[in-house]
């Protein structure tokens, strides 16, 4: 099997594609999309070793470098978003301008942009004319979750290979075994990442958060704030995420690339909020799926539950819930959860809709 096929393997339209373009001549720019953890970025950083590889004089030694990650590679560019955006000026110099410069080894340069919706519009429209009039020489891959976040104009310029998230029993073997494993599997909605988060430490806890608060609900005692876990899990998860990404950022600046304090705390406190918001609504999402899965007991079908390690208690839980109810506070989650984008108070929004659902569970 191939590095190629290896990195494709659970994503059959993909790897026909790529494998494709390899047999001819690659596009000058691809726009890989779809959910996180399908797998479009070893897809990328296989594509693109071959790409290299393929016009090196050492073609093995090529493909072995570009391969690591971190690569050491010096045809390989790969930016990931610091915080919530991808910074313009690192953008312009890393990617836009350095295309323009030939090979530094062999025929072939590989530009690679994870994350691809964090990009502001300025950065996006910078992008154009290097999408529109490449060297030959230049290839870039866009890696997107949300790819209607892209300016039309961007999109419509790349080759479009799609990603479908992976199925739970691909999950399942990728993750281990067990009825945790199990569950993770079927919670991560086809993302390997999350099922890996929620399988350690961090994601047992927010997990336990989430079903206290919906159990706080059901037996009336959401004054007690129940909530309070989700919010402080969310703060730590972010507080390490502003740390570590502050320590890199810093340690980039004394080797020589140009960051001033200023954007350093300003990237970091935007790692920050990011990876809270992720936790957060990673929190709402379990309260959510909770319900559903209350409501699939209620009404004698265990099999589609995704809790499936915890049935007893959902048993229990499920005695003294109507499905109806059960299925309108799931609904109700999901509300608050998109309200969230509106900038409301986290705490404010987590309060009402717990009491909600206490007035509808309880």
């Amino acid at each position: 099997m191939t590095v190629l096929e290896d990195a494709t393997e659970h994503q059959a339209r993909a790897r026909v594609a790529l494998s494709a373009a390899l047999a001819a001549e690659p596009s000058h720019a691809y726009l890989f999309r779809g959910p996180r953890g399908s797998g479009k970025r070893a897809a990328a950083r296989a594509f693109a070793a071959e790409v290299i590889a393929a016009a090196a004089a050492d073609p093995d030694d090529a493909r072995r470098r570009v391969l690591l990650d971190p690569s050491p590679h010096p045809d390989l560019v790969w930016l990931a978003p610091r915080g919530a955006q991808h910074m313009v000026e690192e953008v312009r110099e890393r990617v836009i301008r350095a295309a323009a410069y030939r090979p530094f080894e062999g025929g072939k340069r590989v530009f690679v942009v994870e994350g691809a919706e964090a990009l502001r519009d300025e950065s996006q429209n910078a992008l154009l004319k290097t999408l529109e009039e490449p060297p030959a020489f230049a290839h870039l891959i866009l890696l997107s979750a949300d790819p209607e976040a892209l300016l039309e104009t961007v999109a419509s310029r790349c080759q479009p290979v799609d990603f479908a998230a992976l199925p739970a029993e691909v999950l399942e073997r990728e993750l281990g075994e067990g009825e945790e494993v199990a569950a993770a599997a079927h919670l991560a909605a086809g993302d390997l990442e999350r099922g890996r988060l929620l399988l350690s430490d961090e994601g047992r806890t927010l997990r336990a958060d989430a079903e206290r608060c919906v159990a706080a609900a059901i037996e009336g005692k959401t004054a007690e704030a129940p909530w309070q876990g989700l919010l402080a899990r969310a703060q730590e998860a972010g507080s390490e995420v502003e740390a570590a990404t502050r320590e890199a950022l810093e340690e980039e600046a004394k080797a020589g690339v140009k960051r001033g304090a200023k954007d350093i705390t300003d990237a970091a406190k935007r790692a920050g909020r990011r990876r809270r918001t992720e936790i957060l609504e990673l929190g709402f999402e379990l309260c959510a799926i909770w319900l559903r899965d209350l409501a699939a007991v209620g009404v004698g079908a265990e099999e589609v539950a995704y809790n499936r390690d915890r049935l007893e208690r959902l048993r229990g839980q499920a005695a003294t819930v109507k499905p109806e109810s059960a299925r309108r506070g799931a609904q109700l989650v999901e509300e608050a959860r998109r309200g969230l984008e509106l900038n409301v108070s986290e705490e404010l929004a987590l309060e009402a809709l717990f009491f909600r659902l206490e007035s509808l569970l309880s």
